[in-house]
């Protein structure tokens, strides 16, 4: 008894070659969809960015006052007299002087007042709204301010003669001696708004369970806080150090409004001092020098910060472009 069978018929795969062909008609279809979707930002960035960093570079190379024909080369010679300058080295000096008292005392202190806004508390909006409200100033209008109100017998002198302190009124902005703290306490009034308000983002990521598991093994409330909050607290907190440390040593509109860099260049910073000769002296050769040296170390910074402290925050948040 024989049977009949029936052929089974399998469908045709595609060739090796077909395959290959439309992986890569995908492929360049991919890489002409990121170059529509990039191009433009990558044009804008390299013509606001990239280029005018290559000028500055350029004309650093040239004792130029920003009239006629660049004709005196003088290589790195502007380089050189920067960093030998007393004025320059102590530009550096208060720069970081600004950056390190932001650390020290502004990131305590926005930590403590964005767990206190973090609580409910009556009014706790309008609180926020208030604290948050000298951000939105310009530093224009910051610096004309506090440069009325520290003023001699003016508002701020005025205030601490009513309170019984009239022993601690100074010439805030002309003492060499205490100018460069009075400049940081108006920058703090400034910009701890904006840090108060990151934190209280992050702050709403950290889980109420966690709080209250530690509670219940009878964590105190400082413990609490050391344990729990501030290591998950943790990205936002050096996100806002680096934002710091940047504006920190980028730091002109206040200084320049309010003090100019004086007196006898107590506070002066490297943007300042950039503009000071850059500017007003018409060394425009020697200024791009400074605006150099201060890309370089802002990117310098940036570079480190983000190898040695934003990397473990940025591993496996970032996309592998498809190529």
């Amino acid at each position: 008894m024989t049977t009949a069978t029936t052929p089974v018929r399998t469908a045709a795969r595609p060739s090796a070659p077909a395959v290959h062909a439309r992986g890569k008609r995908s492929g360049l279809g991919k890489r002409l969809e990121l170059m529509v979707l990039l191009g433009p930002a990558l044009l804008v960035f390299a013509g606001f960015v990239l280029v005018p960093i290559g000028i500055a570079a350029f004309y650093s190379l040239f004792e130029w006052n920003g009239f006629g024909a660049l004709d005196d080369f003088v290589g790195f010679d502007n380089y050189a007299d920067a960093f030998k300058g007393t004025v320059f080295q102590s530009a550096i000096v208060h720069n970081l002087i600004i950056a390190g008292l932001s650390i020290v005392v502004q990131l305590p202190l926005s930590i403590g007042l964005a767990m206190l806004l973090n609580r409910k508390l009556r009014g706790r909006a309008v609180l926020r709204a208030l604290v948050f409200a000298p951000y939105v100033l310009s530093e224009a209008i910051t610096a004309v301010i506090w440069s009325l109100m520290l003023q001699p017998n003016s508002f701020a002198d005025q205030v601490l003669g009513s309170a019984g302190l009239g022993g601690l009124v100074h010439n805030w902005l002309a003492d060499p001696g205490i100018v460069l703290y009075t400049l940081f306490a108006v920058i703090t009034w400034k910009y701890i708004g904006f840090g108060i308000i990151l934190l209280l983002a992050g702050l709403q990521g950290v889980p109420a369970e966690l709080r209250e598991a530690a509670a219940l093994d009878g964590a105190s409330a400082w413990q609490t806080t050391r344990h729990v909050v501030l290591p998950l607290l943790g990205p936002t907190i050096r996100i806002w150090i680096f934002l710091s440390v940047i504006g920190s040593l980028q730091l002109f509109d206040v200084v320049w409004i309010m003090t100019n860099g004086g007196p006898a260049n107590a506070s002066t910073t490297m943007a300042t001092y950039l503009i000071d000769h850059g500017f007003k002296r018409y060394e425009f050769g020697f200024g791009s020098a400074v605006a150099v040296i201060l890309f370089v170390i802002c990117f310098l910074f940036a570079l480190l910060y983000q190898r040695f402290a934003l990397r473990r925050d940025t591993q496996g948040a970032l996309t592998r472009m498809v190529g």
